[in-house]
């Protein structure tokens, strides 16, 4: 059973990880951004260049994911599009968007958002760390399972 993975790359600090993961189960990859990003040259692993419109990468892998596929982002508004149609996402940090969490997620987002407009210092997100990378390693190798598993 292939598993399809998009990952929404633009600034994805978890590419090898995904690879990593990705080549263990013989998954597909498709590395969705608006320019060339260098990737490793393996059969699996699908570079996807959309047009430099704003949500292009979102619309590209929104239009795609569903039931039985991993979508891989740090974009909560796409998050919960691919959540709506049935895939399973998860952020760079490892944490899973679900029908039950993504409410949440966009209302912090847009409540973050409104406060960077407003002039607010919110001194951003914290910097990747190396147990965000292991918890990322550990949530993408449950959800290939758990799809795997039916």
């Amino acid at each position: 059973m292939d598993i399809p993975v998009y990952l929404d790359a633009d600034a994805c600090p978890v590419k090898d990880e995904t690879y990593r993961v990705a080549a263990r189960y013989g998954l597909t990859v498709h590395v969705v951004a608006n320019s060339v990003l260098n990737l490793p040259r393996e059969p699996w692993i699908v570079r996807v260049v959309v047009g430099p419109e704003l949500d292009a990468a979102d619309d590209w892998i929104a239009a795609r994911a569903g039931p039985g596929s991993i979508v891989l982002t740090a974009d909560v508004p796409l998050a919960a599009r691919c959540v709506r149609a049935g895939a399973a996402v998860l952020s760079f940090t490892g944490k899973p968007f679900t029908d039950a969490s993504i409410g949440m997620a966009l209302a912090t987002r847009d409540l973050m958002q409104s406060l960077r407009e407003s002039g607010a210092v919110t001194g951003g997100p914290r910097p990747f760390s190396a147990r965000d990378r292991s918890e990322f390693l550990g949530a993408l190798d449950r959800a290939v399972n758990r799809i795997r598993r039916g």
